[in-house]
């Protein structure tokens, strides 16, 4: 069965609506869909687990918990964002991407969550939920190919209730130098040779990836972008020498 259904109101509206360019991103990733997971742990050295364990641990516990993952792709940081939500949540997996959710969706079904865990395909410029919906929402690897992020960031806060929590999980630029020209030499040149050969895709999504965590803002600039959103508490801290950050961004309680 599947689980995939459209979140948005109306006719779905694209996070890279009218460039040829993003058009071809989401193309990209329909491509390498059945292997993205595959892919991740080769590329990642298997490090992505821990990074997503270490960014649903950021959510506090609840009881009756509600929570949006956004960009949610084949739904591995959804599965962990359940167990923050406590033996009565419920967990929104949104992506844009069908094909990438239609793995996700799976994967929730196959181990037994589809009744915690809804799939919904949508977009995070224009979250079809009502406003104080969540108590946390989290992305893993999304924002960085949303085409308006303020605009994402501002949907993002109008979703979560007073007090709520979002998460943002995201490639960043490391700290040292010599770590920089290490991580610049493998991002353009090894990454995409691994990459094309193992999801035996020629469409450049493996070449696009290190060129959009290049001109992504860095981890302050992300940070300011936060607080222009409305969230009164915002910090970051970098994971493997500042290959990957995470934002955490608090929404007053007084809304």
């Amino acid at each position: 069965m599947d689980h995939a259904a459209d979140a948005s109101t109306g006719k779905a509206v694209s996070q890279w609506s009218g460039a040829p360019r993003e058009q071809a991103v989401q193309r990209m990733f329909t491509a390498i869909a059945t292997r993205y997971d595959l892919n991740n742990s080769l590329l990642s050295f298997g490090l992505h687990h821990r990074w997503k364990a270490l960014a649903a641990s950021l959510i506090p516990l609840q009881t009756h918990g509600r929570a949006l993952d956004l960009g949610a792709g084949t739904g591995d940081l959804a599965l962990l964002l359940d167990q923050r939500m406590g033996p009565h949540g419920r967990v929104a997996a949104m992506d844009l991407n069908f094909a990438m959710l239609r793995v996700g969706a799976a994967k929730i079904d196959g181990q037994g969550l589809a009744s915690r865990i809804a799939c919904f395909r949508g977009n995070a410029e224009h979250i079809g939920f009502l406003d104080g919906t969540f108590d946390a929402v989290t992305t893993g690897f999304c924002i960085r190919n949303v085409g308006d992020r303020p605009q994402a960031f501002r949907e993002i806060f109008r979703v979560l209730k007073p007090g709520g929590r979002f998460v943002c999980l995201e490639f960043s630029r490391p700290v040292s130098a010599w770590l920089r020209r290490v991580y610049d030499w493998y991002s353009f040149h090894l990454l995409p040779a691994i990459g094309t050969w193992v999801a035996k895709d020629h469409t450049d999504v493996y070449r696009y990836l290190p060129e959009s965590i290049r001109t992504f803002p860095d981890k302050e600039q992300l940070a300011a972008m936060l607080r222009e959103a409305g969230f009164s508490h915002v910090e970051y801290q970098n994971l493997s020498g500042g290959i990957v950050a995470i934002h955490v961004a608090v929404k007053s309680e007084r809304g």
